[in-house]
């Protein structure tokens, strides 16, 4: 409104009176802004618009432009904010969570792959999708049973159903989307893996209740979490061979009970006031013991399902640099201190990526076979 104004009418002020008027009325949205937050009402530019306070023609010509990043965070930001809610409700902001679901997928992929070559890139992006669908489906259950706890929590009280921006009959027909979308994914599989796939849907919905009954709600994410590992497998064989899929889906459960156990050690007090469980507060003070024996677990597993997989020199290198990850990560582990224990918790996706690539080099490293190479071309040619 002033800058058409000072275009549409005689100018009566000199320049520099102009000036000095721009840059009072700034100071005195700069004055404001600073006693709100010195009073502990912190708000953004975009808050103190709506209140009144700042002033979008005299925070400069950027101010009012939506910013698009690339961040998981800025992705979500920058939709429109009628289904921000909906996407914060899927985690879509904090990948991590999916990463941590995907990974056993592709280590099972990879390991199912033909000697000498690369795994099947098809299949690991149809797995990759439907990681991001369940691992959101996931969560909004979470979120739809327990509202009332996230209410009580200040970690977890503005979640979208917590805070009333999505109401649970809402969240329920979000839910049956996603799910209806990650069918669509499974349904793209064989018959084998349609009906594995299919069996895990009964953890999904029970793991959210786990934390009221037992104190190790975390060894039963582990079991829902790492379903992958059967079902890569199977979606590339055919069906599971078991002498590599229950290692292998053995170590990730182990893996799952390293991670979640630490990330649990964040939230230790506020779980005991709402009156959940976890293995934290099962193991407190012995927690890096019990780290450590599901390690030597997990590389055990693991060195088993590579041996049946007949993995070679690459895999068992890059076993030896993960269990000096998760050795440096038990031993540095400040269990008292939330922010290093979320921390360690997100080097876990470095080390399933690091896993994955031992695992495809591993494979490259294979010679096949004459016959194993004609079954490989006519495959391919067919």
């Amino acid at each position: 409104m002033m800058s058409t104004r000072l275009l549409t009418h005689p100018v009566k002020k000199s320049l520099p009176q102009i000036n000095a008027y721009f840059s009072n009325h700034r100071r005195h949205h700069g004055n404001v802004a600073i006693a709100l937050c010195q009073s502990g009402s912190c708000f953004n530019k975009r808050d103190a618009h709506k209140q009144g306070i700042w002033s979008p023609s005299l925070a400069g010509h950027n101010y009012g432009k939506r910013f698009f990043s690339l961040t998981p965070a800025g992705i979500v930001n920058s939709a429109p904010a009628s289904i921000q809610p909906y996407l914060r409700l899927m985690r879509l902001d904090k990948p991590i969570g999916t990463w941590l679901l995907y990974l056993p997928c592709t280590w099972s992929i990879g390991l199912a792959a033909d000697p000498g070559c690369l795994p099947d890139l098809q299949m690991l992006a149809l797995f990759g999708v439907g990681a991001l669908l369940m691992r959101g489906a996931g969560c909004t259950i979470n979120d739809m049973w327990d509202k009332d706890f996230d209410k009580r929590v200040s970690r977890t009280a503005t979640r979208p159903i917590a805070s009333g921006e999505i109401t649970p009959f809402r969240a329920l027909v979000f839910l049956g989307g996603q799910l209806s979308l990650a069918l669509g994914v499974l349904l793209c599989l064989n018959y084998y893996s349609i009906a594995l796939g299919a069996a895990s849907l009964s953890l999904v919905v029970t793991y959210p209740l786990m934390k009221r009954i037992t104190y190790w709600p975390q060894f039963v994410l582990g079991l829902t979490f790492n379903w992958g590992a059967l079902l890569g497998w199977s979606a590339v064989m055919g069906s599971c061979d078991w002498s590599v899929c229950l290692p292998l889906y053995v170590s990730g459960v182990m893996w799952t009970l390293i991670y979640d156990t630490i990330y649990a050690h964040q939230d230790k007090e506020d779980d005991v006031k709402v009156g959940v469980k976890s293995t934290a507060l099962r193991f407190q003070e012995h927690t890096k013991p019990w780290l450590s024996g599901f390690t030597v677990a997990m590389l055990s597993g693991l060195v088993l399902a590579g041996a049946n997989a007949d993995q070679t020199l690459p895999y068992y290198c890059t076993l030896s640099a993960v269990g000096i990850h998760l050795a440096h990560q038990i031993y540095c582990l400040d269990i008292n201190r939330p922010e290093d224990c979320w921390k360690k918790f997100a080097s876990n996706r470095n080390l399933g990526l690091l896993l994955f690539l031992g695992i495809v080099a591993g494979n490259l490293w294979k010679k096949r076979s004459d016959e194993q190479y004609e079954v490989h071309l006519n495959s391919v040619s067919n």
